[in-house]
């Protein structure tokens, strides 16, 4: 059987991101049998339709069919006001467009949220997954992922050092995987 390939997209733009270290984190320990690979969405230009009419932006075009090409997509996102980051949603909104051409449709996915503050992006999570059903991305349930006090779980290099933040990613990660087998048959 051939590894799944598995699109990670990270919320923060932040130069030393705690979601980018676990993003990080998440691609060099896999599960057997999954390739993560973390797909940028900085360079993508906002979405507006206008742009969209015959001669899309060479960046959305790229970034559909990155998206295209997977199997399954993974979300590690800050909570920026109760929220999602707009980078993040602008990326999901490029995918979905223009009308009729969601290329998220029917991908497993899986959220992970995390925050200096203790509830871990719980709203952040909770947002994201509304987007997520309307674009049809089915999202598993459980367990969630939700990472408080997240500066605490790294070394001065960006290590993830914490242990029990590992361990619990690494369940997290064994139940997505197969979480996606389930729709990857």
């Amino acid at each position: 059987m051939t590894n799944k390939k598995i699109g990670v997209f990270v919320g923060s733009l932040r130069k030393e991101s705690f979601n980018k270290k676990i993003a990080n984190y998440l691609v060099s320990n896999p599960p057997a049998g999954l390739e993560l690979e973390i797909l940028e969405i900085g360079q993508l230009p906002y979405y507006n339709e206008d742009l969209d009419q015959g001669n899309p932006p060479k960046e959305y075009v790229d970034f559909r069919k990155a998206v295209s090409e997977l199997d399954a997509v993974l979300f590690v996102t800050p909570e920026y006001n109760r929220g999602v980051s707009a980078v993040l949603k602008n990326a999901i909104d490029v995918a979905s467009r223009p009308y009729g051409k969601n290329v998220w449709d029917g991908k497993p996915g899986g959220v992970i949220s995390s925050s200096i503050g203790a509830i871990g992006g719980f709203g952040a999570n909770h947002h994201l997954r509304q987007s997520l059903v309307f674009i049809n991305v089915p999202t598993m349930a459980q367990p969630e992922a939700y990472i408080g006090n997240v500066a605490a779980n790294f070394d001065e290099q960006g290590k993830l050092v914490n242990k029990d933040c590992q361990k619990f990613l690494d369940s997290f990660m064994a139940a997505y995987k197969e979480w996606i087998e389930k729709f990857l048959k």
